[in-house]
């Protein structure tokens, strides 16, 4: 059976959302930037704290890497009426407070009428029904994460496109290199061969036609070059799957340098050597944007 197809995704995205909600207008904003690891941070006033759990839990059911902020902001209705007075009991409690404070502290500056109408629960803001905010503010989360993933998910088509360029110009820097191979080592092998011939005062032609065969086998790079298709393979196999592919796709890019760095370790030529070089570039052409990959 088919392993089924899921959308790849950038760690990169941003959606807003507000709402009218238990008599209040609530802001919803959700941030992410690239990271190894799923990095959840929250910027939310008391109102919200106790759901924290409930919106960390819809938030991991969708998002499996990044450093993600979600900002939450609590704000009366602009065309909410204000509260015909103030909450007397507080305004007494705190007028006390104050005083007792100025006591110890004279040089403490008194509270201003600003100060005292923020003042938690002193316009009736302990009516609020919190019950209705929460629920109200999880659907909006939920509305929230459609775009958020949408916006991912085309930052994610962009960057499988570049992904899958770097791909092909892989793939022909091995369909130009690997017919070319045979010549190149057998060239080399003559000039080596010929090399020592010169160099050894009694040539022994059997042995050192042993030791160039031997040397011939430890330079050719056919292995690599089908590791290395192997790889690319793989690769696109990742990419056309989706999903959470970063990890994966990144063990890969290691998988692909090593097999250039072989090449290259290897090379007899001026043209293997510029062969792994340009591999190890779109190499790391497609790691810096694979790192953007959740």
């Amino acid at each position: 059976m088919a392993s089924k197809k899921e959308t790849l995704r950038s760690m990169t995205g941003y959606a807003a959302e507000s709402a009218d909600i238990a008599g209040t207008q609530v802001t919803l904003e959700l941030r992410a930037v690239n990271s190894r690891f799923l990095d959840l941070t929250f910027r939310m006033g008391e109102d919200f704290r106790a759901m924290e759990p409930a919106l960390r839990e819809r938030i991991t059911n969708q998002v499996k890497r990044g450093k993600l902020e979600c900002r939450l902001n609590l704000a009366a209705r602009p065309d909410a009426a204000l509260p015909t007075a103030l909450n007397s009991a507080l305004l007494d409690q705190l007028g006390a407070l104050s005083v007792s404070a100025r006591r110890a502290f004279p040089e403490a500056s008194a509270l201003s009428v600003a100060e005292i109408l923020r003042w938690p629960g002193m316009l009736g803001d302990n009516n609020l029904d919190t019950e209705a905010l929460h629920a109200g503010t999880l659907a909006m989360l939920e509305r929230a994460l459609t775009p958020f993933n949408a916006s991912r998910a085309r930052e994610g088509d962009k960057l499988k496109a570049i992904i899958l360029d770097r791909l092909q110009g892989m793939r022909e820097h091995v369909a130009r290199i690997r017919p070319r191979t045979p010549e190149i080592v057998a060239a080399y092998r003559d000039k080596l061969r010929k090399r020592l011939e010169e160099l050894l005062p009694t040539p022994d032609h059997d042995r050192i036609h042993q030791e160039v065969a031997l040397f011939a086998q430890k330079i050719d790079i056919d292995e690599e070059l089908d590791r290395l298709l192997t790889h690319l393979d793989e690769v696109e196999r990742v990419l056309d799957n989706g999903g959470a592919a970063g990890k994966r796709l990144d063990f890969l890019m290691q998988e692909l340098n090593r097999e250039a760095n072989t090449l290259g370790s290897k090379s007899v030529s001026l043209e293997l050597t510029q062969t792994s070089v340009e591999l190890k570039v779109l190499i790391e052409q497609m790691r810096e944007q694979i790192q953007n990959i959740e």
